[in-house]
């Protein structure tokens, strides 16, 4: 077993190898968030693309490092284009991140997933409570694309749905928590209620599971990495603004500054980690 100094070294050593690669990101993300999903990838450090059109996605995915599909504006144009864009990258073996937004408000939203699990199966998902409820098959009443759920609830359910695709599944809440198919679980204590106040903290940390994957072969451990460093720049950037009487308008300026200039003693002296591995 790790001890839990190594591992928040190694959590930093992610940090700075995305800065150091730069791997190029590709996005199939929805309009709402799209331009801060991709200044959340710039400010971290590294490279996205936004590509969508069915008659590139598999080409831009083949030369990508990793791809993101975020369903929160849903096209039938653009699910063929993620399901396109899913095949290249598993040819190439690169990582596939999936973001259920919204799962459980409508049927179609989840007849979209259930097309996605099967024909552009993720190698990571990541969702508030009520949307991995809903993937997993549980019961879980939602308010759009809020959840209604305490992330806690939802451990049983990400635990089952990290088994099903063999791979890590992340419930996003008050406390993150990550899973894998082998039954490593991580907790995270991180974050600021003011990252709820502001659209795209949850579709950009997802994007920056991608980042983290793009450079590390242990999705798990770049799962947790991503959700570690996301929550501590909230926490950071929240109290920066703060502290200057500003409000959440200010709050995704701070959040971009904090991503990017977020430094080693910052980010160990802050996270808040339990975990069994």
């Amino acid at each position: 077993m790790t001890s839990p100094k190594t591992f928040a070294e190694n959590l930093w050593n992610d940090v700075v190898q995305v800065r150091a690669k730069t791997p190029l990101i590709h996005n199939i993300t929805n309009l709402v968030v799209m331009s801060y999903n991709a200044n959340v990838l710039l400010a971290l450090g590294a490279a996205p693309v936004m590509a969508h059109a069915r008659e590139e996605v598999a080409e831009m995915a083949s030369i990508a490092n990793a791809l993101v599909l975020n369903i929160g504006t849903l096209q039938p144009e653009w699910i063929e284009s993620m399901k396109l864009a899913a095949y290249a990258a598993h040819t190439r073996h690169i990582p596939v991140v999936l973001d259920p937004v919204g799962a459980g408000a409508t049927t179609y939203r989840n007849e979209v997933i259930h097309e996605l699990l099967l024909h552009a199966k993720p190698d990571i998902i990541r969702g508030n409570a009520s949307e991995i409820m809903s993937v997993a098959g549980t019961a879980a009443p939602t308010r759009g694309v809020e959840s209604t759920q305490p992330s806690g609830n939802a451990i049983h359910a990400a635990r089952k749905l990290a088994k099903d695709i063999k791979g890590t599944v992340c419930v996003s809440g008050a406390t993150d928590h990550i899973f894998d198919s082998t039954g490593r679980k991580a907790s995270l204590d991180n974050g600021h209620i003011w990252m709820t106040r502001i659209t795209g903290a949850g579709c950009s940390a997802s994007a920056m599971i991608g980042a983290f994957a793009a450079i590390q072969p242990d999705y798990w451990q770049a799962v947790t990495a991503a959700m570690a460093y996301m929550g501590i720049a909230g926490e950071l950037a929240a109290e920066t603004v703060i502290s200057q009487n500003l409000g959440v308008g200010s709050m995704q300026t701070a959040l971009l500054d904090k991503l990017q200039l977020m430094n080693k003693n910052e980010f160990l002296t802050r996270l808040k980690i339990s975990s069994n591995a």
